[in-house]
């Protein structure tokens, strides 16, 4: 199958534009599809161009929604250690989750920020290409068993490596947990918190006015290819306040002109000075 082929007709009917991401990444997920969905290559392109929901639930299989409460939880203390200062110096903040799929970050971001007394001050905003993401995310709807672990996991770690003291959490105060249907439910001051919002970082601008003082992308730009990964760089380059921190995934970290723009510490990378870019 001609994969860049089907990417332009897929760009032609539909709002998506995948022929930036990595290539073996993309052949990869589409194959899948292929294999998954028992169609011809020509099946799929007809479905393309006709089936508007079948394109969202492809969008669904290509993008990559893998995420989980509490995701690598030996960072969050590093995190902390280190924008905490940061933090509590400012009257309010605002904190960008870009690419944050079904939202479980965000509520474990807020839920380590009203442990520490700083929720309030905090402007909280999300923002998935996944319409269904994004509906899940202001849901504040999760699965028991599949979160249950890793809770667990930073439960260890935070009593190991207390955050501002804070060594256990009481999780009651932010879920309702119903263990028969195997849901976790944010409780309705966390959902109504965060400001949730469709956006796709490969074709559009930011969806903010303001500026931030922290963007998390973690495990996102690993799929773009080096072209696209400078753009969106560029766009959070510009978002963030002079000093604003970003977070990236364990896998991925800067390289070339942006070394330049951003001074690496521990997990975060610090915007060095207030140039502007301009991007497409």
């Amino acid at each position: 199958m001609d994969f860049k082929r089907y990417l332009q007709v897929l760009k032609e009917h539909s709002p998506y534009d995948f022929s930036n991401y990595s290539d073996n990444s993309i052949k990869r997920r589409l194959q899948k599809v292929i294999a998954d969905n028992d169609l011809s290559v020509d099946e799929l392109l007809q479905k393309t161009q006709n089936d508007t929901c079948f394109v969202e639930r492809l969008v669904e299989e290509i993008t990559v929604n893998t995420t989980e409460l509490f995701r690598d939880p030996e960072l969050w203390p590093v995190f902390y250690s280190q924008l905490l200062t940061q933090l509590k110096g400012k009257k309010t903040f605002n904190i960008w989750h870009a690419g944050s799929s079904s939202g479980m970050e965000v509520y474990s971001n807020m839920i380590i920020l009203n442990e520490l007394g700083l929720l309030e001050r905090a402007r909280i905003y999300a923002t998935d290409i996944s319409s269904s993401m994004v509906r899940q995310c202001k849901s504040g709807s999760f699965r028991y068993q599949f979160n249950k672990g890793q809770i667990e996991a930073f439960e260890k770690v935070l009593k190991k490596n207390p955050i501002n003291g804070i060594s256990k959490i009481d999780f009651t105060k932010y879920f309702d947990v119903d263990k028969v249907n195997d849901k976790l439910i944010a409780k309705d001051f966390l959902r109504e918190k965060v400001d949730v919002r469709q956006h796709d970082l490969v074709q559009e601008k930011s969806p903010f006015y303001n500026k931030f003082d922290v963007i998390f992308c973690r495990n996102v730009l690993i799929y773009f290819n080096a072209a696209l990964q400078s753009k969106v760089y560029q766009m959070f380059h510009n978002q963030l306040f002079p000093k604003g921190c970003m977070i990236l995934g364990n896998h991925e970290s800067l390289t070339g002109f942006f070394k330049t723009k951003f001074k690496k510490s521990g997990p975060l990378y610090v915007k060095t000075n207030a140039f502007h870019f301009k991007y497409q």
